[in-house]
C-alpha cells in the first residue's frame, strides 16, 4: 500500500518540486495550501505566503501534476498566533521573527493536524534540513541541510517530536541550483519563480506604519539617552528602530551612536558606541529542546542569534526546564530581545528560544 503524504504547497519552486520528488518515489501526495490571509496584503506586488495568488499557483502546479489539492483557511489563527504577537512584542520593545512563530504554530501544526485528521502517514514541506533517528534515546533529530547556504534549521528549532516523526524534507541533501534544474528539466511552472522574501504580512517592509495601522495608535515620541541615562535628544517612536541600528537616528552626535536598548516602559531608546553593543551572555527563554527533554548540566554548543549569522562557540547553562543562559567564547553584536537563538552540536540541532536579555 502506497503512503500518504500531505505536502504544504505554496506555489513556489521548492514546494513543486518536493511534491515532484514524493510522487515520482511512489508516494501518494496530496497538495495543501494553508491561506493564512483574508484580504489583498497592502504593498504585496506579487504572491505572498499564504495569499489567494500563492493558492492559484500552488493548485495549478498541482493540476500539472495531476495530485489533489486542498485549500484551508486559517487566517483567524495566523492573525492571532502570528501577526499579533508581532504587534504586541514590537509595542513592548522586543523584536519577533514572525516566520518562527508561524512555522511552529500554523504551517506545520495546521500541516500536521490535517494529515492525522484524513490519516495520511508523513507531512512534507520545502524546506532545507534534515531529520534522522536516534536509535539509543529514540528521539527524532534536526539536522542541518547539505547545503549551507540555504540551511532553514534556524527557524525549525520548535518543531516537536509528533511533527518530527511525521516529517519529510525531500530537499535537505540537495542545493538550490539542483532544485531548479530539477524544475526546468520537468516543465514545472514555477521553475524559474523568485524567493519569497521579507514578512509575508509586511512585504514592503514598513513595519512601523503596519503596526500603527493595525493597532489603531501612533508610537509616542520620546527620548533618546546615553547608557548612564543622559537625554541626547528625541525619538519618534520605539518601533521604528532596531538594536545595532546607525542610520536613520535623526541626529548628528558627532560621534557614530548606535541602538542598544529599546525601553517601552519609560519609551526611551539607549544609544551607545559600537563597542557596548558587544556582550558574551546571552540569556533564553520558552526553549524547546530536540534531542532530550530537557538540560540536566551545562553543555558546549555552537549557536547562532541571527538566521544569517555563523554559529560560535558558546557554553549553554540551563536555569530551569526551559531557560538558559548561553556563555559565548567570544563577544556577539547587538544580541537582540524577541530574537532567537538556536544551539547546535555539528550538523544536529539541539534546540533553540527566545533571546530576553543580554549582558
Amino acid at each position: 500500500m502506497n503512503k500518504q503524504v500531505y505536502v504544504g504547497m505554496s506555489g513556489g519552486v521548492d514546494s513543486a518540486v518536493t511534491a515532484l520528488l514524493l510522487k515520482n518515489n511512489g508516494y501518494t501526495v496530496t497538495g495543501v495550501t494553508l491561506k493564512v490571509h483574508n484580504k489583498q496584503v497592502q504593498g504585496a506586488t506579487g504572491a505572498v505566503c499564504g495569499s489567494e495568488q500563492e493558492a492559484k499557483d500552488a493548485a495549478s502546479v498541482c493540476s500539472f501534476l495531476n495530485l489533489e489539492h486542498r485549500l484551508i483557511d486559517y487566517s483567524n489563527e495566523f492573525e492571532q498566533s502570528v501577526v499579533e504577537h508581532f504587534v504586541n512584542s514590537y509595542l513592548n520593545g522586543y523584536t519577533p521573527n514572525p516566520c518562527i512563530e508561524c512555522n511552529r504554530k500554523i504551517k506545520f501544526a495546521k500541516l500536521y493536524e490535517n494529515a492525522v485528521l484524513n490519516g495520511a502517514d508523513y507531512i512534507a514541506t520545502g524546506h532545507y534540513a534534515n531529520v534522522s533517528y536516534d536509535c539509543v534515546t529514540g528521539r527524532f533529530l534536526l539536522q542541518r541541510a547539505a547545503d549551507e547556504s540555504k540551511d532553514q534549521t534556524y527557524v525549525l528549532y520548535g518543531l516537536s517530536q509528533d511533527i518530527l516523526s511525521r516529517v519529510i524534507f525531500p530537499l535537505g541533501n540537495l542545493t538550490k541550483l539542483n532544485v531548479r534544474r530539477i524544475a526546468n528539466d520537468n516543465n514545472l511552472i514555477s521553475a524559474n519563480k523568485p524567493d519569497s522574501q521579507d514578512i509575508c504580512f509586511v512585504p514592503d517592509g514598513e513595519y512601523a506604519s503596519f503596526i500603527e495601522h493595525y493597532a489603531n495608535i501612533k508610537s509616542p515620541m520620546g527620548d533618546f539617552v546615553d547608557s548612564n541615562g543622559t537625554v541626547l535628544g528625541k525619538h519618534n517612536g520605539i518601533i521604528r528602530y532596531t538594536i545595532g541600528q546607525r542610520k536613520g537616528l535623526g541626529i548628528a552626535f558627532g560621534k557614530p551612536m548606535f541602538v542598544k536598548e529599546k525601553d517601552a516602559e519609560l519609551n526611551r531608546v539607549v544609544l551607545c558606541s559600537n563597542d557596548e553593543l558587544f556582550t558574551k551572555r546571552i540569556f533564553v527563554d520558552n526553549i524547546n529542546y530536540i534531542p532530550f527533554e530537557s538540560l540536566n548540566g551545562p553543555i558546549k554548543v555552537t549557536a547562532k542569534l541571527r538566521y544569517s549569522a555563523k554559529d560560535t562557540e558558546a557554553q549553554l547553562i540551563p536555569l530551569s526546564q526551559n531557560s538558559a543562559v548561553l556563555e559565548f567564547t567570544q563577544p556577539q553584536r547587538a544580541a537582540t530581545k524577541g530574537q532567537h537563538a538556536v544551539f547546535y552540536d555539528g550538523n544536529t540541532v539541539l534546540g533553540g528560544g527566545i533571546i530576553t536579555n543580554a549582558e
